[in-house]
C-alpha cells in the first residue's frame, strides 16, 4: 500500500505547483503554551526552553502538520528598539520608542535590519526553531510568522489605527525599511530550519493596481528568499471586509506564495470565476471567534468548510492568528477536530 505523503513531502510539492491531496492542518497555537506550562506570557515568550517543551505538547493533542514555533506580532517592532509595556495577558502590549517621532515618520535611533536580527527576542525564536528542528525523525513543519512589511510600516509609524492605507501613504525610507525587516527576520528563521514563513498582514492596504503592484514589491525580497530556501511562502490577510473590498485587485496578480484568507472571503467568493483563474494556491484563514470558550464556537463549522474545501481544495487550514493566550485548551481541542482534513 503507498504511505500518505508526509506534511514536509506535502510543502515541497506546493513548491512546485502541485495541488495537494489534502489541505496542510496548521492552526497557529504558541502564546497559549505560557498556559501549559504555566507562566506569564511575558516570560513565556523569552524562554526557549519553556516554547519547546510547549510546542511538543500542542502538537501531540492537536494532531497538526506543523507547529508554531513563534508568532507574535511585536517581535519586529521590538527588535527594533521599542520597549513593551505589558498590561495584561489579554492585551496587546503598548508600544514605546526610545525617541518618539510625529505620526506618519519613522522614529529616530532604529536598529538596523542587520542588528534586528540579534536584537529583542528574535535570537529566540530563531533557537526554537533549531531545537524543534533537532528532533530525531521530523516530518511536521516548523512555522514561523512575520509581520507584514505594510503591517509592520504602520506600527512604526504610528499609522496603524488611521484607517484606510495606501502604500503611498508611506515614505521611501519606511518602505525600504519594512522590506529589509521582513526579509532578514524571515533569512534568520529559515537558516535555523523553518519549514514554512506567514508574512501576516493584519492592515489590508487601499489598493488600486498600481499600488498593488507597489505592495507587491515590498513582499518580493521575503517571498524570494523563503523560496530560496526551498521553504514554502505563505501571504496571510487580515479581515474579511477589507480583502473583499480590493479581491479584484489582489488575484488580478499570480501570487508566487500561498495566499491564504479569512474563511468569510473565501464562502463569500467560492462561486465566482477569479479564484480558479489566477493559479495561486489558496489557503483558509479559521476566525478565532470559535474558539471562545462559552462552547458555541465551532457548531457548524465542518458543514460550512467541507464544500469550500471540496471546491477550492485549499493548500492550508490555519487560523486568522494566534490563538488567545486565554483560549480554553478543550475548548480549542473540539473545535479544532471538527475540521474536515481531506478534499
Amino acid at each position: 500500500m503507498e504511505r500518505s505523503p508526509t506534511p514536509r513531502q506535502i510543502a515541497k510539492a506546493l513548491l512546485e505547483g502541485i495541488v495537494p491531496p489534502r489541505p496542510l492542518f496548521l492552526p497557529i497555537v504558541f502564546s497559549i503554551g505560557a498556559k501549559l506550562e504555566n507562566v506569564p506570557l511575558g516570560a513565556f515568550l523569552s524562554n526557549p526552553t519553556k516554547i519547546s517543551s510547549s510546542l511538543r505538547q500542542i502538537r501531540s493533542h492537536l494532531r497538526s502538520d506543523g507547529v508554531a514555533c513563534y508568532f507574535d506580532p511585536c517581535l519586529e517592532v521590538e527588535a527594533l528598539g521599542a520597549t513593551l509595556e505589558r498590561v495584561n495577558d489579554d492585551q496587546p502590549p503598548i508600544i514605546h520608542w526610545p525617541l518618539p517621532a510625529k505620526k506618519g515618520e519613522l522614529p529616530e535611533g532604529l536598529c538596523s535590519p542587520e542588528e534586528a536580527t540579534k536584537s529583542g527576542r528574535v535570537p529566540v525564536a530563531a533557537e526554537v526553531i533549531r531545537r524543534m528542528n533537532a528532533l530525531p525523525n521530523r516530518d511536521f513543519l516548523l512555522m514561523a510568522g512575520v509581520t507584514g512589511p505594510l503591517t509592520l510600516a504602520a506600527r512604526i509609524t504610528q499609522l496603524e489605527h488611521e484607517g484606510t492605507l495606501r502604500t503611498e501613504d508611506l515614505s521611501d525610507a519606511a518602505q525600504e525599511l519594512v522590506a529589509a525587516v521582513v526579509t532578514q527576520m524571515a533569512t534568520s528563521y529559515l537558516e535555523a530550519g523553518a519549514d514554512l514563513v506567514m508574512i501576516q498582514e493584519e492592515i489590508a492596504p487601499a489598493l488600486s493596481t498600481e499600488s498593488c503592484d507597489a505592495w507587491a514589491n515590498l513582499l518580493a525580497p521575503a517571498m524570494n528568499v523563503v523560496r530560496f530556501y526551498e521553504a514554502l511562502p505563505v501571504l496571510q490577510f487580515g479581515t474579511a471586509s477589507s480583502i473583499l473590498e480590493d479581491w479584484d485587485v489582489i488575484f488580478q496578480r499570480q501570487w508566487d506564495c500561498v495566499v491564504c484568507a479569512p474563511l468569510e472571503a473565501m464562502a463569500s467568493q467560492r462561486r465566482t470565476g477569479i479564484l480558479g483563474t489566477t493559479g495561486t494556491k489558496l489557503g483558509i484563514s479559521l476566525p478565532l471567534e470559535l474558539f471562545r470558550t462559552d462552547g458555541s464556537g465551532g457548531e457548524d463549522l465542518r458543514q460550512n468548510l467541507q464544500p469550500i474545501i471540496s471546491e477550492l481544495r485549499p493548500a492550508i487550514i490555519t487560523t486568522a492568528g494566534d490563538v488567545p493566550v486565554t483560549t480554553d485548551m478543550k475548548q480549542l481541542i473540539k473545535v479544532l477536530e471538527r475540521i474536515p482534513r481531506a478534499v
